[in-house]
């Protein structure tokens, strides 16, 4: 955080946007995985259902030719300030487009998996649904976990049987907490492959 403004060092959002231009149209974000940007996964939105808005948004933080929702210590394991920051400048993006009312669903693969489950996790309310694909949630992040946090947020969770970049742990972790703890609506699905 940045001491004269209290907000985070990041500059204004990248975001490219896809489908329907009607302001109260359901919003759905797109959140690309660690090193990729806003155009991979944009391409995926004319694959997807009409009517809707579709907004991929870059990372803040440059990584590899590429960008990061935040900084980590391991592979599905975000420092906690860093998640804090990025999501605190998310949510700021996010207020000045989609205000209270309009319905927001979370797509995010890989770390964007995580960070979609962060905020979802942080503010479950302000979602319409979420889709975590091929990633975990940020379990040990300054996030809450607790039972029923996750009531009546629609969750579709995608993940590979033989994954060999998450850790099967934090995947095993995810699938249990989802489908039970959480209590949210969860559609799960396990393909074969990574």
């Amino acid at each position: 955080m940045s001491a004269a403004t209290g907000s985070p060092p990041f500059g204004a959002p990248v975001v490219a946007t896809y489908g329907s231009r009607d302001p109260s149209a359901p919003l759905v974000v797109l959140l690309h995985g660690r090193g990729s940007d806003e155009s991979e996964i944009l391409s995926l939105a004319r694959h997807l259902p009409a009517g809707v808005e579709y907004a991929a948004v870059r990372a803040p933080i440059a990584e590899g030719g590429g960008y990061a929702w935040f900084a980590n210590r391991g592979i599905g394991r975000p420092v906690a300030s860093s998640m804090q920051a990025t999501m605190h400048w998310f949510r700021q993006w996010l207020d000045s487009v989609a205000p209270a009312g309009r319905p927001v669903i979370l797509v995010g693969f890989s770390g964007g998996a995580a960070f979609a489950g962060g905020l979802a996790l942080a503010d479950p309310a302000r979602y319409a649904g979420a889709a975590i694909l091929y990633g975990t949630l940020p379990f040990d992040a300054d996030v809450p976990v607790d039972t029923g946090r996750l009531a009546h947020l629609p969750v579709f969770l995608a993940q590979g049987e033989t994954d060999t970049v998450i850790p099967r742990e934090l995947l095993d972790r995810t699938w249990r907490y989802l489908h039970t703890d959480s209590g949210a609506p969860t559609v799960g699905r396990r393909d074969p492959g990574g």
